[in-house]
């Protein structure tokens, strides 16, 4: 797991004891406060104890199971064209055991066991001299002048289970499709006086360790939005319509193991580099794997930035059981026309995702046009 790492908690074991397991088939998952993973078997056999259960802490070095050892066995080899190779040494017909310590990843095995390759004379060229794809293609072309091998379908080399996070995220994105009636919205903004203000306030709030980015911006305006229009600031409990009297917008933060949501909350009692502040500091810590738990529950409305990549826009997915999610686009230069003129200004696209059940078009456009007011008429007065 790394020289790092001193101890990690057996998530889920993927067998049970009289399983038969094979090398390097995945054993059981395992989760530190760095990586998830998954741990193969180091030999093959019959699974005779389980020494840590799931949920428990083992310290590296531990014993955690004990496998019965039984000897890998693979058929003698054969060339392509299925004639016997007079020129190995192995091809008497009889099986031959792999040597101790003898190295083969999943796929070279599942490839070999196809097609009829020994194992024996195969020089291992992966880490610590494991026997990988590449290495039995050479020896078959080598053996016979071929390298066409019959392979396994579906198989890749970077076939991986997905982590525990992305499994949820998985899950919930899934769930919220089938419950929501999603509909989506989308709004041009002109955040020309936004633009300024930021321009001349930036400096000082980085100094302050807050980043006026146009996200504080658009949070603060969907605050005083919903505390307008508290429909969008509601949730559904089956047939019930939940009013939330607080305004906590969770918003959303790209971690290179997926995503995650944490909450500003009472956003509309905040002054903009407040909001600016503790955008920050959510963003950083959940970064670095050191949010509470509660920081990530309780929100009522959502805003995600992907327009931070560079996407114009996008159709988010609601986050449940909350009724709306707002999406960023970039901000880009583009030709307008202000009145009879045509110009160049710094235009930005919101994507309002909305449940049908609950919020009908002419409330969402609603909400999107109050938000796109305070934004394109924003002044200084909540800079600070």
């Amino acid at each position: 797991m790394g020289e790092s790492i001193a101890e990690g908690t057996i998530v889920r074991w993927l067998n049970t004891i009289g399983d038969r397991v094979d090398r390097d088939e995945p054993l059981f998952e395992i989760s530190t406060d760095k990586v998830d993973a998954e741990i193969p078997s180091p030999a093959e056999g019959v699974l005779l104890a389980i020494h840590v259960p799931e949920g428990s802490v083992a310290t590296v070095h531990s014993v955690v199971a004990v496998i019965e050892g039984i000897e890998p066995v693979v058929p003698v080899p054969r060339s392509v064209s299925g004639t016997t190779d007079k020129s190995d040494t192995s091809t008497s017909g009889e099986v031959q055991p792999l040597p101790e310590g003898l190295r083969v990843s999943p796929l070279a095995q599942r490839i070999a066991t196809i097609n009829k390759i020994n194992l024996v004379d195969i020089v291992g060229t992966g880490i610590s001299g494991r026997i990988v794809k590449r290495d039995i293609l050479k020896h078959v072309e080598k053996m016979s002048g071929d390298s066409s091998l019959q392979t396994v379908v579906g198989v890749h080399d970077n076939v991986v289970r997905m982590t525990v996070m992305r499994k949820k995220i998985a899950e919930h994105m899934v769930d919220s499709r089938r419950t929501s009636a999603h509909v989506h919205s989308v709004f041009e903004v002109n955040c020309s006086n936004i633009e300024k203000v930021r321009v001349a306030n930036k400096a000082k709030y980085e100094t302050a360790n807050a980043k006026l980015s146009v996200l504080p911006f658009v949070v603060m305006a969907v605050a005083l939005t919903l505390r307008k229009m508290p429909l969008l600031n509601a949730s559904l409990d089956g047939n019930n319509i939940i009013y939330h009297d607080d305004i906590h917008v969770g918003v959303a933060v790209a971690l290179d193991s997926g995503l995650i949501v944490p909450v500003v909350r009472h956003v509309d009692r905040l002054s903009l580099f407040d909001i600016s502040l503790a955008i920050v500091d959510l963003a950083q810590r959940a970064r670095n794997r050191k949010l509470k738990p509660d920081e990530v529950v309780g929100g009522t409305f959502t805003v995600t930035n992907p327009g931070n990549f560079g996407g114009s826009f996008a159709t988010p997915i609601i986050n449940q059981p909350q009724v709306g999610i707002l999406e960023l686009g970039s901000v880009e230069q583009r030709v307008i026309v202000i009145e009879d003129t045509i110009a160049i200004r710094p235009m930005m696209n919101l994507t309002l995702g909305f449940d049908h059940r609950l919020i009908d078009g002419v409330e969402a456009d609603q909400f999107m046009a109050a938000v796109k007011k305070t934004l394109e008429m924003w002044n200084d007065v909540n800079v600070q």
